[in-house]
């Protein structure tokens, strides 16, 4: 999702762990936009949730987005002592290997933010073959994803708050040439911005 909301011309997207936290932040910010789910489901009040397909529509062009989701966040926030973290999905993965191929780490950890969904594992399968400069069939490890029932749910596009194209563009693999280095902005909290 955030490198949907930096492509399209957000200045930065803001990590906000928890959703009362994130709702003050976004009122502070002129002109930022909230976005925001609760165990994926949609929040009342909130026009965008989780959603790549509701980022790619929306005007972001030199503002803010802050977000809150109950998964990649939650994740980021336990690793922000360690340096670098990137934020990582399927649309970044070559990117995001070539960044820490370049910076060259004795050690990288890769962690699927949701286990349980057979996408996050696919991801860190992908990043880890890129980085080791190997051969990865990403059909073959969205298998599991494509023949799961939430799939097939999720496809339909009767799931709250997340659209049928959602999958179609969160599985678009490589489709931005920039990674997501995490940092900690002015207001406290993990940020990306766009980078080379």
């Amino acid at each position: 999702m955030s490198a949907y909301a930096l492509a399209g011309g957000a200045q930065e997207v803001i990590y906000v762990p928890e959703l009362e936290e994130a709702r003050e932040l976004a009122k502070r910010i002129p002109g930022s936009v909230l976005s925001a789910e609760v165990d994926g489901l949609p929040v009342e009040g909130v026009e965008i949730s989780n959603s790549p397909t509701m980022v790619a529509a929306a005007d972001l062009d030199g503002r803010t987005l802050v977000q809150r989701s109950s998964a990649g966040i939650q994740v980021l926030s336990r690793a922000a002592g360690s340096d670098p973290v990137f934020a990582v999905s399927l649309v970044v993965a070559a990117a995001t290997a070539r960044r820490i191929r370049e910076l060259d780490p004795d050690e990288v950890t890769l962690v699927p933010s949701r286990p349980d969904h057979p996408e996050d594992p696919a991801c860190v399968a992908y990043l880890k073959a890129l980085l080791e400069e190997q051969p990865a069939n990403l059909e073959a490890l969205l298998t599991p994803l494509r023949s799961s029932d939430r799939y097939r749910e999720l496809m339909a596009g009767t799931t709250p708050g997340f659209p049928a194209s959602d999958l179609t563009l969160a599985l678009d693999a490589d489709r931005f040439d920039f990674p997501l280095p995490v940092e900690r902005g002015p207001h406290g909290y993990l940020r990306v911005r766009r980078s080379r």
